[in-house]
């Protein structure tokens, strides 16, 4: 079966229920490779079956106990399984719902048992977006900007290698945290910014259910290791960004940049609540990480009653660390853009030219050369730029926004 065109079949008000269902699975059968192809055949019946007899009244239980059958069934067709059939034929149909208090803690372990310090990061951040973000082998592609040929074999391998060291399925020690955090800081950033811009074409273009998924389980590091500085600032970080939902998208369907935003719809309680947590992490005067200087810089961006209220020389500033700290090219793309609004469109240009081999397959390199070559008056650079731009783009709300400014020009 191919996982990622069931997990492509699966309607959008039903897909948050993946990562549950994966995780329950995980842990009673303790196999990943069973829990991620359980819950693929248990959603392949929900689309097959409720479209014709009507969606459960629990759609959670009917997925987690269907999906249970599955791997029992595979579990018996695979006679070196003896003992993990005996364990799972107790648990056959007689296996109430587990308790909503439960689900944290299986989310918690499923991201800790992809994030074992035994698998490579890249690997670790891949295999947690697929088996904990639901995110398909190709949006996770997309977020790693490689084929989803090679993505794929990136997660199988990881998948294998957590079986091969036995690796278990718990959330570490109080001693093994350190080790594992960074990659799990990672994961979360890469399912919230899934949420905050979705690559797919035939998904919402802005998905809650990943951004909130995101949130909470940075809540839980939180409440596990409340000192350190970088979990502190990646939630601040969500916050303020999530804070700015509901301005993000028009009507119509188009994507609303930062300084066309209503601010007034903003949430001022998860703005008041990510500036609280940027104050904190100021005080307590320690070196800052990535994304405490993110959440800084969204800080300084949420501050602003209007956009042209900007602290544009705070944010490069802020940009001329984070550069220090992660010297990719994205980061560096970003920081023209702040350039632009400090020294002028033209010296933000030469920045971003420097980056066109690095980034000449991201849609937002192109959209930043246009909008740049368009305050520049070079109009027929600039349309060029945008249709590249669309040309790329996989989010459909982004797509008329880059389509608008085209035609405008």
């Amino acid at each position: 079966m191919n996982v990622a065109d069931v997990q492509e079949a699966i309607t959008q008000a039903h897909r948050e229920e993946w990562a549950r269902v994966v995780a329950t699975m995980a842990k009673r059968f303790g196999d990943l490779d069973i829990a991620e192809e359980a819950a693929a055949e248990a959603f392949a019946t929900a689309v097959e079956r409720w479209p014709a007899d009507g969606v459960p009244p629990n759609p959670g239980a009917w997925l987690t106990t269907t999906a249970g059958r599955k791997a029992i069934d595979r579990i018996r067709r695979e006679s070196r399984r003896d003992d993990k059939q005996k364990e799972a034929q107790m648990l056959y149909d007689d296996d109430p719902p587990e308790p909503l208090g439960a689900i944290d803690d299986e989310r918690l372990r499923l991201v800790f048992t992809c994030c074992h310090p035994a698998l490579a990061m890249e690997s670790r951040v891949a295999l947690t977006l697929r088996m904990v973000g639901g995110l398909t082998v190709a949006e996770i592609a997309r977020a790693f900007l490689v084929q989803e040929s090679a993505m794929g074999q990136r997660i199988t391998r990881a998948k294998a290698k957590i079986k091969g060291a036995r690796i278990p399925y718990r959330v570490p020690s109080a001693e093994d945290l350190p080790a594992r955090v960074s990659g799990v800081l990672a994961v979360l950033f890469l399912v919230f910014n899934e949420g905050y811009l979705a690559t797919g074409s035939d998904t919402d273009p802005v998905r809650h259910d990943l951004t909130a998924e995101a949130i909470r389980l940075t809540r839980l590091i939180r409440a596990l290791i409340p000192r350190d500085g970088e979990v502190a600032g990646l939630l601040a970080l969500m916050l303020l960004i999530e804070a700015r939902r509901a301005a993000r998208v028009s009507p119509s369907g188009e994507l609303i940049t930062l300084d066309e935003q209503d601010r007034a719809a903003w949430d001022a309680t998860l703005v008041a609540e990510g500036h609280r947590l940027v104050r904190e992490r100021l005080a307590a005067g320690e070196a800052p990480g990535r994304y405490q200087i993110l959440a800084a810089i969204n800080a300084v961006h949420t501050s602003a009653r209007d956009a042209r209220d900007t602290d544009w020389s705070q944010v490069v500033a802020l940009y001329d660390q984070l550069v220090r700290l992660d010297p990719s090219p994205i980061v560096a793309l970003n920081r023209a853009v702040a350039v632009a609004e400090l020294d002028g469109p033209e010296v933000a240009l030469a920045a971003v030219d420097r980056l066109a081999d690095k980034l000449a397959d991201y849609h937002a390199y192109h959209a930043t050369r246009a909008d740049l070559l368009r305050r520049l008056g070079r109009g027929e650079q600039s349309r060029a730029a945008y249709d590249r731009a669309i040309e790329l783009a996989g989010n459909t709300a982004e797509i008329a926004s880059l389509t608008r400014r085209r035609d405008h020009l």
